[in-house]
């Protein structure tokens, strides 16, 4: 079998058989991929905790028909250890990676964007650098961006005339003017829409800023749009608790 290497970010595994697991990987240069890790589930395994989510790894893989297979790991970054001890940080952290794993939707298909964006994003959460709230709404923004979705917080996302506006439209991509805003459109704040703006562009500066009632405003803005354009909500969003200083351990 033809091998290669990457590096990956562990999203999800699954258990195979009696000793094996299943890895979906997110590599810098494959995009997406599914690997089986032989053997890792038994405590002689030579690489089973590198294989773990929250794990960026330098991987050898071989190709296989349907599944390839990993053949070597070399942690390169065990973030899982600054994010599961912490409720916040792990329940942000879970949405982090089952959004990397929605929008990157093709296997083997490159998103070394998506890749660089989730490693970012799972280092700055692992050392409690930034609360884990503005880590995840930044990167849902940037993420749906990546894919496509960039939304609109200046110019109408609809006709385009010059901001700034004050409604928001999930189904429009973002701001929209008096003409083309719907019936009883949100009406965030000019902080709040600052604010996102902010997010979206990785102006931490003015992001740090916001108060606490403009940032749920746009935390509950992101999730709507976010939502609408990936249709159904992310299995883990509902066990979101970014109360500071919760702690699975405590």
């Amino acid at each position: 079998m033809p091998l290669y290497r990457d590096q990956a970010i562990v999203l999800r595994t699954q258990k195979l058989g009696e000793a094996d697991r299943i890895a979906t990987l997110l590599t810098r240069a494959n995009g997406k991929v599914r690997a089986v890790a032989k053997g890792v589930r038994r405590t002689s395994s030579r690489f089973g905790a590198r294989l773990e989510p929250f794990s960026h790894v330098d991987l050898q893989l071989a190709t296989g028909r349907t599944l390839d297979v990993v053949t070597q790991a070399e942690s390169i970054s065990a973030y899982g250890e600054g994010i599961v001890n912490d409720y916040a940080r792990y329940t942000a952290g879970t949405v982090l990676l089952e959004t990397a794993d929605r929008l990157v939707v093709e296997e083997k298909e490159p998103a070394t964007q998506q890749h660089l964006l989730l490693a970012g994003a799972l280092r700055v959460l692992s050392t409690g650098e930034r609360e884990p709230a503005l880590v995840l709404d930044s990167f849902l923004l940037r993420s749906l961006a990546i894919s496509g979705y960039a939304p609109s917080f200046d110019d109408c996302a609809r006709c385009g005339e010059p901001g700034p506006h004050r409604a928001f439209n999930p189904a429009a991509g973002g701001m929209v003017c008096t003409t083309c805003r719907p019936p009883a459109p949100a009406m965030p704040s000019l902080a709040t829409v600052t604010h996102l703006a902010a997010l979206l562009t990785g102006d931490w500066p003015t992001a740090l800023q916001a108060d606490p009632r403009t940032r749920r405003e746009s935390t509950g803005l992101i999730a709507a749009f976010f939502t609408y354009h990936q249709e159904n909500q992310l299995r883990s969003l509902p066990h979101l608790d970014l109360t500071p200083n919760s702690h699975l351990t405590g």
